[in-house]
């Protein structure tokens, strides 16, 4: 088992991140998501209508995902009541790729993912979600504004922060509305 896990890492390291270029492109509109939460209730992406949303596709046993946690935790702890130019608030609509629910539990209390939004249909790679996103790799993600349409791919690292600050409303702008 603990060989699985490490070409598993090794994999994840040495496949670059990506959702697919013809998949997706900025400004496109995004189907509605439909998944299980931990609990067994059905969350939606469209639940969070309004806002800007991180469409995140990750995995308990993936490493550079659980690397990338507290960043994605530092960004919604600091912008999930932001209002943007495109949407008000921010939040994180997690898509885990695992297979086992323990072990996808355990990871969101772990890294204090406190955002409500984590789904799963427990398929791993198998997953139509992640299939119908054009996932080759994980980590991966998407942006999408308070509309539903993709504003930014594959944010990681200071990339999210840099993209989340450009769309940040400013005091003097909201003044004016």
């Amino acid at each position: 088992m603990k060989f699985f896990y490490t070409i598993a890492i090794v994999i994840c390291l040495l496949i670059p991140s990506a959702i697919t270029a013809q998949s997706f492109e900025i400004g496109q509109k995004v189907k509605d998501i439909a998944l299980p939460a931990p609990d067994g209730s059905e969350i939606k992406l469209s639940d969070y209508s309004g806002q800007l949303v991180l469409v995140d596709f990750w995995a308990s046993w993936c490493a550079p995902c659980r690397k990338e946690n507290p960043i994605l935790v530092e960004a919604y702890n600091k912008y999930k009541d932001t209002q943007f130019t495109n949407g008000k608030g921010f939040t994180i609509f997690s898509i885990s790729l695992d297979s086992k629910r323990k072990k996808w539990v355990d990871a969101i209390a772990n890294d204090n993912l406190t955002w409500n939004s984590h789904v799963s249909d427990l398929s791993g790679w198998r997953s139509r979600v992640a299939r119908d996103f054009g996932v080759r790799a994980i980590p991966s993600n998407l942006l999408i504004d308070g509309e539903g349409k993709i504003i930014a791919i594959n944010l990681r690292g200071e990339k999210l922060e840099t993209t989340l600050k450009k769309y940040k409303t400013s005091w003097l702008k909201r003044l004016w509305k």
